[in-house]
């Protein structure tokens, strides 16, 4: 798994894409945080991060899908599936290793913004002046939405030998999961609101953010990383139906 992972990871980092994505989450990211003054921090007046985290699940709603997207379709159209699936390796090993060098890629444009968090600290006043817990909930929160983007997505490239469509049903699916069910419990009332709710990663995220780790929301975000992985695991065996 270790082998596929570091071939996965070069591979991105040899390719324009893991470049492009880097920049574009930087340079939009940096924009609504620190320009457009409808969101910047200086003239918010508070010393907070809450404008990167609210739009940073938005932008790894599409890029992490970019990322994902070429994982299994690229093989299964270049032809090589069959020869990756022949090695002494198990489709968990295979399907590990991809994963995890997109979550890592998508981790990675995460380091560059701690430099927001340094600024806004040294910003404050008094210096210091800000949530430190609440901001490192919400790293976390972003680091396991990430995760389970990744792995929706690499379970949509499983599906389709096309890149293409393997990016929007990564997209629609995220979507679904993120959005989707908060959408739907807003038109409902009383509990089943509430635990409609709680099916979508919008709710646990939202509890992170406030600096509250609760073991329910580690187990719901490792739980939807296991369901996609399974799946992918079965649309890989598939190919022996």
């Amino acid at each position: 798994m270790l082998t596929i992972l570091q071939k996965e990871f070069n591979a991105f980092l040899n390719s324009p894409v893991a470049y492009v994505v880097l920049g574009v989450f930087l340079v939009a990211t940096g924009l609504f945080v620190w320009v457009f003054p409808d969101s910047s921090v200086l003239d918010y007046g508070y010393a907070d991060l809450q404008t990167l985290f609210n739009l940073a699940p938005w932008i790894f709603l599409f890029l992490i899908p970019a990322l994902t997207m070429r994982t299994f379709a690229e093989e299964k159209k270049a032809g090589t599936i069959e020869l990756l699936l022949t090695r002494p390796l198990t489709d968990g090993q295979i399907i590990g290793g991809k994963y995890l060098a997109c979550l890592l890629l998508a981790l990675l444009a995460l380091v560059p913004t701690l430099l927001y968090y340094y600024s806004v600290y040294k910003l404050g006043s008094p210096e210091g002046n800000i949530d430190s817990a609440a901001t490192v909930g919400s790293y976390l929160g972003l680091a396991l939405l990430a995760a389970v983007f990744a792995a929706i997505g690499v379970l949509a490239s499983a599906l389709t030998r096309d890149q293409i469509i393997a990016f929007l049903v990564a997209v629609v699916g995220c979507f679904l999961v993120y959005s989707g069910f908060d959408s739907l419990a807003s038109v409902l009332q009383g509990s089943s609101a509430y635990y409609v709710s709680q099916l979508g990663i919008a709710a646990h995220y939202r509890d992170l953010s406030k600096g509250l780790v609760d073991s329910r929301d580690l187990v719901y975000f490792f739980s939807v990383v296991a369901v996609a992985l399974q799946a992918t695991r079965l649309a890989l065996r598939s190919r022996n139906w």
